[in-house]
């Protein structure tokens, strides 16, 4: 993935999703005086964290992006790589709740300094809330019937953890598609709870004035929703509507999409990492007249 950076040995680069460092380190091992910085609000990222003069890591939602990197005195870079979705440590954490595998607390917050829980949203937010978040996060057939048994549950015994909850949501699943509704909803929950899209789509708008013009912008995203953003903003410089032309129909845009369209996982990744089965790569260049 870090390959479609096109980067330069002395370049300044940021991976915004550090985890469990992968892709930093085979960025660290092609830098020869440059410099990358990496950024994770998980602080369980620290441990994976490599001692290298040339790497610094920032514990720090990536929304915020240009006012950390300020602070190091960096007003623009080569490149930015963003692989989006939850490290798999995260997903292997019982008591992070992200997983439908495992008992532990309705939690599934990214980073432990936030405020909001899965919990929270479960036992507090109003029906038309839940039905929204279900149906456009999680993409839930059933996103009202499902909104409406959640309050009225609640109203007599409030969700407390994921074995509770799970068992709760066995009659809303279709038969033979447990597991995939399962998933839906709690995808539909973290996102909720992380604010994941609001997050992109700052960051997406921050690359418009931190990337260089040539420097690529590089993002692996996971579900509908994260690609359909990812899209429209390299495609268009903005999420909704069509792209803007100057007088002379020249386009008005901050990137030029370098693959057609998005590159996905072939048989051999799929067999190494399952989880790439849904993953979407695309990748823009910064036009020096956007």
């Amino acid at each position: 993935m870090y390959g479609w950076l096109g980067y330069t040995p002395s370049g300044l680069y940021v991976d915004v999703t550090f985890g469990g460092g992968g892709h930093s380190r085979a960025l660290l091992e092609r830098l020869d005086g440059g410099h990358l910085y990496a950024f994770d609000q998980d602080p369980d990222a620290v441990k994976n964290s490599p001692e290298d003069a040339r790497f610094t890591l920032i514990e720090a939602n990536f929304r915020d992006i240009k006012k950390y990197l300020r602070l190091y005195g960096v007003r623009q870079v080569d490149g930015l790589l963003a692989d989006l979705g939850i490290s798999s440590h995260q997903i292997d954490e019982p008591e992070r709740g992200f997983s439908t595998r495992f008992e532990g607390p309705l939690d599934m917050r990214m980073s432990q300094q936030g405020a909001l829980t899965a919990a929270q949203v479960l036992n507090t937010y109003e029906e038309g809330q839940l039905h929204r978040l279900f149906g456009i996060y999680g993409e839930v057939k059933n996103a009202k019937t499902l909104a409406q048994a959640i309050v009225a549950r609640r109203a007599d015994r409030p969700f407390g953890d994921s074995a509770e909850f799970k068992a709760f949501l066995e009659r809303f699943a279709p038969r033979g598609k447990q597991f995939k509704y399962y998933a839906q909803v709690y995808q539909a929950l973290r996102i909720e709870v992380n604010d994941e899209m609001g997050a992109l789509e700052e960051l997406l708008l921050a690359c418009t004035d931190l990337i260089k013009p040539g420097g690529r912008l590089v993002v692996m995203s996971y579900h509908s929703l994260e690609d359909r953003l990812v899209k429209h903003f390299m495609a268009k410089g903005k999420f909704h509507g069509e792209v803007e032309k100057d007088f002379y129909g020249n386009l008005q845009r901050p990137f030029d999409p370098v693959l057609r369209k998005a590159q996905t996982a072939d048989a051999a990744e799929l067999a190494a990492n399952n989880r790439a089965r849904s993953a979407k790569l695309r990748v823009a260049e910064r036009r020096a007249d956007g």
